[in-house]
């Protein structure tokens, strides 16, 4: 099975910038960001396609953060500016090994906190 190792995250103020990173321990189709609050449902942020490079995006953060990959490296980034308050959550790492199959590997998750 395919693990994920996430790091980045931390407590920034709103407005400030913070990267995250997800290596990948082998080949994936599609890998992704997740952001979970408390009291509110896992939901997709970004997503990557390990070939091609295309990209998705949650309409909450288009034009603030930004997906990209090193394929030599199976590891993701999301690089997350102009940060807000609402931004604030786990953030997990996921990826998929077929197209539209479910995202069956999962990283441990890392905070971001982002203070007013």
């Amino acid at each position: 099975q395919v693990q994920l190792v996430e790091s980045g995250g931390g407590l920034v103020q709103a407005g400030g910038s913070l990267r995250l990173s997800c290596a990948a321990s082998g080949r994936t189709f599609t890998m992704g960001w997740f952001r979970q609050a408390p009291g509110k449902e896992r939901s997709l942020v970004a997503s990557i396609r390990s070939s091609g490079g295309g990209t998705h995006y949650a309409d909450s953060v288009k034009g603030r953060f930004t997906i990209s990959r090193d394929s030599a490296k199976n590891t993701i980034y999301l690089q997350m500016n102009s940060l807000k308050p609402e931004d604030t959550a786990v953030y997990l790492c996921a990826a998929r090994f077929v197209l539209n199959g479910p995202y069956s590997s999962w990283g441990q998750g890392t905070q971001v906190t982002v203070s007013s």
